[in-house]
Formats: structure tokens, sequence, C-alpha cells
């Protein structure tokens, strides 16, 4: 029989940190955020600034290492940075990065190091003794509640359990599976620990990195919605709030400005022609074809500086009061683009 309990070193404290003992050592430590300006700290907030790059550019955070201390605090840092800016899409991306992150070290770790994250998160498991069944190596049996709770979240028939050898309650498993499950159950973990409701006042220096890196997905943010938009107009994919201006525009009906403005960036990105765009605003009262020629070839990076606008995220646009007949799709996405690009592929 294998330990199912060993102890654990700062090394594997830093290579895991959601781990319970982790974060009381983070927690013996009485770490302050108003601590976290002194100079003492700095290669702790370059790492923490480095999770979240690293998340915004690439959904990966890196297995690297500068010294146990800094892996072990940088990894609360990062949550607090991912809390600050507070996108809900960032939260599930960063999540996502830390359970790749978790997944590339598990599948390398011994029996016993991966009993240990499995009762982190009060699994059922034990080691398979017997070692093969049916001619693969289950070095592993956890209970199918446990099974069930992560492959779900999985895609490929092998997951689902009608696919899996089941005895006496409990779905046989290799290594490499218990890592990919145990990365299920980091990923939660992470989007649950960046659910926070009140917020502590922040250091000038770490507020500032934090709107560097606000920034920092903003522009991201900005070209994957620029991204592989088809480029025939398909207007029954238009978002409600666009299709609502777009209609009223067409009746001649006045909108608010950011309506106009969302309006326009949208349908320049999905393809219109500036001319088109122009012809559909022919329908005010108010239309003067000068004035709103420079507006929209501005807004299309044909003036001025140059720089194609996109429309604001549905965030800004629930503040403006543009938002409305919310769908299922509205629910998912973030930003209209996107929007548009998810209603083509389900069409």
């Amino acid at each position: 029989m294998l330990m199912e309990r060993m102890i654990l070193t700062k090394e594997d404290l830093a290579k895991y940190p959601f781990l319970r003992e982790a974060a009381e050592y983070v927690e013996d430590l009485g770490l302050k955020v108003e601590d976290l300006d002194d100079f003492a700290y700095e290669q702790v907030i370059n790492r923490a600034e480095e999770r979240v790059q690293e998340a915004i550019l690439y959904a990966i955070i890196t297995k690297r290492s500068y010294n146990n201390d800094v892996e072990i605090l940088s990894f609360p840092i990062a949550i607090l940075i991912i809390s600050t800016i507070g996108d809900n899409f960032l939260k599930r991306r960063y999540a996502l990065a830390e359970a790749k992150r978790a997944y590339n070290l598990l599948k390398l770790e011994n029996e016993e190091k991966i009993l240990i994250m499995a009762k982190n998160f009060n699994w059922i498991i034990s080691f398979n003794d017997k070692g093969v069944i049916e001619g693969l190596p289950y070095k592993f049996s956890i209970h199918f509640i446990n099974y069930l709770k992560n492959a779900t979240s999985i895609k490929g028939e092998k997951w689902k359990l009608i696919n899996r050898i089941l005895i006496e309650g409990n779905v046989p498993l290799m290594k490499g599976e218990v890592a990919r499950l145990l990365a299920e159950e980091v990923r939660r973990y992470v989007e649950k620990k960046l659910d926070v409701k009140e917020l502590p006042n922040l250091p000038m220096g770490l507020a500032r990195r934090v709107e560097m890196l606000r920034a920092l997905f903003t522009r991201e943010e900005g070209k994957a919605s620029l991204e592989e938009v088809p480029k025939a107009v398909v207007t029954s994919a238009f978002p409600p709030c666009v299709r609502a201006s777009y209609e009223m525009t067409l009746l001649g009906k006045h909108i608010p400005h950011v309506s106009r403005f969302t309006l326009t960036s949208f349908l320049i990105n999905v393809g219109v022609p500036v001319d088109k765009v122009i012809d559909l605003f022919r329908n005010l009262s108010d239309f003067n074809e000068r004035m709103t020629r420079y507006q929209v070839e501005h807004i299309a990076g044909e003036r001025g500086s140059r720089v194609r606008y996109i429309p604001p995220k549905c965030s800004t646009l629930r503040t403006y009061g543009v938002c409305v007949n919310v769908d299922e799709i509205c629910k998912v996405v973030q930003h209209p683009l996107s929007y548009y690009k998810k209603k083509l592929q389900l069409k």
C-alpha cells in the first residue's frame, strides 16, 4: 500500500499553491495588502503580474519558479489582481490557465503526490494494487461521484461514464486521467477564489500594475473579437442591442450617440462598406452627408489616427442602457462581435 499522507515540501506548495497547506503557509506569514508596495516583495509582485500576463496572452501559466516563496505568495496576489479587474471572462481564462499549469505538473508526479492532491479535494480514491485491468495500467480507482463531478466538463466520448469500467462504484483510471480530472478541480477552485465580494484598497504601486494589466486585457480582448469575423454580413446574427439600433435607424428613428457609435463600429467590423453604413443614416431627418462621412470614416480607421474602432464591451453597453432584449447567447459573451461569431457558429 502507498502512503496516502506524506510531508509536503515547500517546493510542493510552490508547484501547487491551491493546496490547503499552501494557504495556511501564506496565512502564517501574516502578509498584509498594504505591505505589498515594500521593495522586499518586488519579486513576488513581478511573478504575480507575470502569471496574469501569461493568462491574458496565452491562457496558460509557465511552470518555472524563481524561488519557492515567490511562487507560493504570487498565487494569492494574482488572484487579488484578477478579482480587482473584475471581468468574468478573464476570471474563467485565468482559472483555466492555472488548471493547465497544474495538469502539466501533476501528470509527471509520483503516485503518492497524486493521492495527496486528490485528498485535498476530498476525493474517495485508492491506489489500484492490481495495476492492470483489462490490459490497461489503471493505477487508481476513484468514486464515480468524484468522477462525474469533473468528467462532465471534459469533451470526448471516453470521458462519458457509460464508456468507463465501473467496479463496485469506483472508476479505474490511469495516472494521466486522474491528473486531467484534478485539473478540473483546480479550475473550479480558482474560479471560486476569484469570486470576491469585498476587495481591499490596493497600495499605489500595485494599483498601477492592476490598471496596466486591465489595459492589456482590454486590448487583447479587442483583438480576439476581430479574429475570424466572416466577410459575408448576416444581419440575422446581429446581437439584440445592434439589431434594435439597426432597425430603428432603418425606420428613420433617432438613437442615442453611444448606440450610433456601437452600430457604426459593429457594421464596419463585420464587413459592411463605409458607403453602405453612410446610406443607412440617410433615413434620419438630421442627416448631414459631410459630417456623417467624416464620422464613419474616422471609426473605420480611414481618417485621423487611422485606428479602426471596435464596439464597446457588453458591460459598457449595459451601463449606458443600450443592452436590450438579452438572450441566452448574451449571457455567455462579453462583446457584440463575440455574439455575432457565436450566433454564426450556431447557424
